[in-house]
């Protein structure tokens, strides 16, 4: 392009065609509505929306096992996980915490976010769902099977203590969203697959309220854990 072209973008306020604000977003790993949200018009901008939306499991019970393991294969930028446990993942799969460390040796970044065992929202939760104190104990034991992660560069293992609407567990621009619902099991509630599409929404809100709750952290294992942050 022009330089003086690429110029006038910047200081003039002017939109690039739709190729090239394609093209731009991607190198900038941004959404098209957040660099220009006044370029998409609004039935356009819902249309790009819904098709992020891969497929809607009516149940985390439904969605294929083997989906879990492969999203995590294909991931090789930044994979984060926000759950208060999610010890259904490496309890029911031998290979994730194994390829977990693959993956943060050869450069990606990976942030796990649980649950606070001691925070009041974990209390709240195990008495909404009737099972008392059986939450905090999921957690601890869901972090046995990621000691072997402890220490590690790119991995980060942190406590939240944040009301989780969602449990959230992204692969780079693929993610599985568990909704959650009041009284509920999360195994129980939907789940969305959604994959990033540029001049959508759907996904990008995800990965904001990823980045709050990642900005509320603190580390599990202070002494060794790093504290990068998972970028957008």
């Amino acid at each position: 392009m022009d330089p003086k072209t690429v110029e006038r973008w910047i200081t003039q306020g002017r939109n690039p065609y739709p190729r090239y604000r394609h093209t731009i977003a991607e190198l900038l790993d941004e959404s098209e509505s957040y660099l220009w949200p006044d370029a998409l018009p609004k039935q356009r901008a819902v249309q790009v929306s819904q098709s992020e939306v891969v497929h809607i499991y009516p149940r985390r019970g439904a969605v294929p096992t083997d989906l879990w393991q492969q999203l995590l294969e294909k991931a090789t930028r930044q994979v984060g996980v926000l759950v208060y446990g999610g010890l259904f993942l490496p309890e029911f799969n031998h290979r994730w915490v194994s390829t977990l460390r693959e993956k943060a040796l050869a450069g990606t970044r990976v942030d796990l976010l649980f649950g606070d065992p001691d925070g009041k929202n974990i209390t709240e939760r195990g008495a909404d769902e009737d099972i008392g104190a059986a939450m905090s104990s999921k957690i601890l034991n869901a972090l046995a099977f990621y000691r072997e992660l402890r220490g590690l560069d790119n991995v980060g293992i942190y406590y939240h203590d944040t009301i989780l609407y969602n449990s959230i567990y992204r692969f780079d621009d693929e993610m599985l969203v568990n909704t959650h619902l009041y009284g509920t099991p999360a195994a129980y509630a939907p789940v969305l697959h959604l994959r990033r599409i540029g001049g959508g929404e759907l996904f990008d809100g995800y990965v904001a309220s990823f980045t709050q709750v990642l900005g509320k952290k603190r580390a599990v294992w202070p002494e060794r854990s790093t504290a990068n942050g998972l970028g957008p």
